[in-house]
């Protein structure tokens, strides 16, 4: 990608990004988190732990190329965003509980990406390996990436609450526009391979996230957690943060093709997360009438 978009243009979108995310968060949404504990501990397990241990299953058994097997496993290692804030609003869930998920997994991000990447890296063993590792250097990196830009948009909402409120919305669609146009430079940059790519990593990218946003919604629901909790785990686990996922494949890993399976996850889940959300609330009425409870 050209120097200029990954040093200087995709840093700033992240940027736009994650502010917006800051600005929709409070320390409150963290401490919500302890009055649900049972859906807060089992959407962080789903996401934290499972999720990378599935993709790692899927992309050992689809045999992708490394380099894309390891992007898979840093998209999955990736934590939700604010599109599954407005997922989970659309389809009725807990989107307070989103908020605060949200906000758990982008502190927990700073951990575990690092080394969800590198556990990738040893599996895989890409061409380049040294250089593709999250040493602690580019830890650094992720932790500046994830957490300043939000801790900048809680200070402010701290700070002016009413300012945050009226931005809420402007910065959203800032935010969508941001992920289309990172998706959008991403394939444009790799667009000689694109056909390619879609080919080797188009079925494991749709199957990652049929499955996690099924594996949202159900594990939680089986082991008692709420009907709206549970809609609110399903996208928080199934929509994952691909813009993020992009810019630490671009500007700390330096590989265009590791972002490729964030992209080409950008582009289908969108329709993806539409159709379960429309599954579930179908599901929901028909078998508890127009409203459910809890």
């Amino acid at each position: 990608m050209d120097s200029a978009l990954a040093t200087v243009a995709l840093p700033l979108a992240l940027a736009v990004v994650m502010l917006g995310l800051g600005l929709s968060l409070t320390v409150d949404d963290f401490v919500r988190v302890t009055r649900r504990p049972r859906a807060a501990v089992v959407a962080l397990v789903l996401q934290v732990v499972v999720l990378p241990v599935i993709c790692l299953g899927l992309v050992l058994a689809a045999g992708l190329d490394p380099l894309l097997a390891v992007g898979m496993v840093l998209l999955a290692a990736s934590p939700g965003g604010t599109t599954a804030n407005l997922f989970s609003h659309l389809f009725r869930g807990d989107v307070a509980l989103n908020v605060s998920l949200t906000a758990v997994n982008s502190l927990l991000a700073v951990v575990t990406l690092p080394l969800v990447t590198n556990l990738a890296v040893a599996v895989f063993d890409p061409p380049g390996a040294g250089a593709v590792g999250l040493q602690f250097g580019k830890s650094v990196q992720v932790f500046a990436i994830v957490l300043v830009p939000v801790a900048v948009g809680m200070l402010v909402r701290r700070a002016r609450p009413a300012f945050a409120d009226r931005m809420d919305r402007p910065v959203r669609i800032a935010s969508a526009v941001v992920l289309a146009l990172v998706i959008a430079g991403t394939i444009v940059a790799e667009r000689e391979n694109v056909v390619g790519y879609l080919q080797q990593v188009g079925v494991v990218v749709l199957v990652f996230c049929l499955t996690s946003l099924l594996l949202g919604f159900g594990v939680p629901r089986l082991l008692g957690v709420g009907h709206r909790q549970a809609i609110a785990c399903a996208f928080e686990i199934g929509v994952h943060n691909s813009t993020l996922a992009i810019a630490i494949a671009i500007t700390v890993l330096g590989s265009v093709q590791l972002a490729v399976p964030a992209a080409v996850y950008g582009v289908v889940m969108f329709p993806v997360a539409a159709l379960v959300g429309y599954a579930i609330t179908r599901s929901s009425r028909s078998r508890y009438g127009t409203s459910v409870a809890s």
